[in-house]
């Protein structure tokens, strides 16, 4: 699986850039147009559109690209910007900016993006004043209305001056947003579909897209999609609210065309390429290079479970049964700097992703896949809800979640979370043993006061339980450099793959998340 997002950021920023070749169209142009097409609009009217392409055969949404942008390679693609000045909601006292990413090298599919205001539709028709086209030698007089590869928003995030991108969509299903001081990392996607599976993945696409113009003094902005793919239809709603967290509030309606294997809820996908458990298996100077480092999830029985993330030499998929889950997310939990020595990418400062859903999703399962990977331009993680229920044609299923872009969870569990994971070769110092595994984890503290006695006189203790493999013992240390817990425990695998977990108990009752791991041979 590519990674979408990661060349692209730097292929298209928020800048004004001076020089090249200039093609300009009077702006009131475009508005006449726009006015000639003003069409009635609501929320139900993009139901109504993907209910009826879901009663029509799928057809193959192709653009004719022009030859000349089809045909530029990556820094060529990069070098055309968009000019803020000229863009439709510029300087009009507004709390959002949009601009557009443009058509060339990989991103060859237009989608269709209108303004709506006061219930009427208008396309964004596509204006070459939007944008400096660098070194390319171009010629946008002859293109026509091409359509925009996608859009982003702007808002003053970080700063009253300036507008910070906020929330991208392009490419697929996929977007992206940010909270306060962060930097893009993990995506989002409108919907998986048969994700790791033999029959190969389906990537639907959002074909259009409404947004809504926003009020002067708006706090939020509210824009819908209409997505499809040969296997399901969809309508899509978001309300986008920036702040320290940003939230986007997702109503989805899913119309199948056909029988569908694996539909995933609330997809997010992510890069991991090593850490703490898996340095050994790179040479970089680098401790660390992941956009997320574990998933958690919470239950519908109010547990707490943290997967760590793993880049193994094999796909792996880890499966959590559930019932109306409380919660679920890809976090960055490691903030440190020196972790990463990365003062480019500076991976401590790429948001986590936390998956609220708002109302009951009934019975199903939460699932991860890691997908191995050799360079860090590729998404190999994802993570989603797949329902219990058979997803057939014919039928309309609803789901509503609120995706928090944040530094942690939301939610506070009260337990002690776990803040790292190391492995290697089992046994003592001196007497190390090739045929067992010896796992470290590193909680942060359940409480303050008397944990270390507590931890020394066994009131606090680990429960643990291997499916597979030969349990060889446990020690529970008081660590008085993060004046937290810290497990050590070995096992001797046994050829199959292993599921390991470990949760920290005083007096019977859970004081920590559950650690939750597989070992794969």
């Amino acid at each position: 699986m590519k990674k979408i997002w990661k060349a692209s950021t730097l292929a298209v920023v928020a800048a004004v850039a001076a020089g090249g070749i200039w093609y300009h169209l009077y702006y009131n142009q475009g508005a006449d147009f726009q006015e000639e097409n003003n069409l009635p609009f609501n929320s139900e009217i993009v139901k109504e559109k993907a209910k009826a392409l879901s009663h029509s055969n799928y057809t193959a949404y192709e653009t004719e690209v022009p030859g000349e942008l089809a045909a530029l390679d990556y820094d060529q693609h990069r070098d055309i910007r968009f000019v803020r000045e000229n863009g439709p909601w510029f300087n009009k006292r507004r709390p959002f900016e949009i601009q557009f990413f443009h058509l060339g090298s990989i991103f060859k599919d237009a989608v269709k993006i209108n303004e709506v205001m006061n219930g009427k539709a208008s396309e964004f028709v596509y204006a070459p004043e939007y944008f400096n086209y660098g070194k390319n030698r171009l010629h946008p007089e002859d293109w026509k209305n091409i359509g925009y590869a996608g859009f982003r928003l702007h808002y003053p995030l970080n700063t009253r001056s300036y507008f910070d991108e906020l929330v991208s969509f392009l490419g697929a299903s996929y977007f992206r947003a940010l909270g306060k001081g962060q930097k893009y990392g993990l995506s989002a996607r409108g919907l998986a579909i048969d994700t790791a599976e033999q029959t190969g993945e389906e990537f639907p696409v959002f074909r259009e897209f409404w947004i809504e113009r926003p009020k002067r003094n708006a706090a939020e902005i509210k824009l819908h999609a209409l997505l499809d793919s040969p296997s399901v239809s969809g309508a899509y709603s978001f309300v986008i609210q920036p702040g320290l967290s940003t939230t986007m509030d997702v109503d989805v309606t899913l119309y199948p065309r056909k029988k569908i294997q694996k539909l995933g809820i609330a997809p997010l996908t992510s890069m991991f390429l090593f850490g703490e458990n898996s340095k050994n298996k790179f040479d970089d100077h680098r401790m660390e290079v992941h956009d997320s480092d574990g998933l958690l999830v919470w239950n519908g029985n109010d547990e707490w479970l943290w997967r760590p993330l793993d880049n193994s030499k094999y796909l792996r998929i880890s499966s959590f049964l559930d019932k109306n889950p409380k919660g679920f997310g890809l976090l960055q939990r490691d903030r440190n700097p020196e972790h990463y020595l990365d003062f480019e990418a500076m991976y401590e400062q790429r948001p986590s992703v936390w998956v609220e859903p708002l109302d009951e999703w009934g019975a199903g399962t939460v699932q991860l896949v890691e997908i191995p990977s050799v360079q860090e331009i590729h998404d190999n993680i994802v993570a989603f809800w797949i329902p219990k229920e058979e997803i057939i044609p014919g039928k309309e299923y609803h789901f509503r979640y609120r995706l928090h872009w944040t530094g942690d969870a939301p939610v506070d569990s009260g337990l002690a979370k776990v803040t790292a994971t190391y492995t290697g070769i089992g046994g003592v110092s001196g007497m190390l043993e090739n045929d067992k595994r010896k796992f470290v984890i590193d909680f942060s503290a359940p409480y303050e006061t008397n944990l270390q006695k507590d931890i020394e006189n066994g009131v606090v203790v680990p429960d643990i339980s291997i499916s597979e493999g030969k349990f060889l013992g446990a020690h529970l240390m008081y660590n008085p450099l993060t004046k937290a817990p810290t497990l050590y425990m070995d096992f001797r695998p046994n050829g199959k793959t292993s599921e390991i977990r470990a949760v920290l108990k005083k007096d019977g009752k859970a004081v920590s998340e559950v650690w939750s791991y597989q070992w794969l041979p």
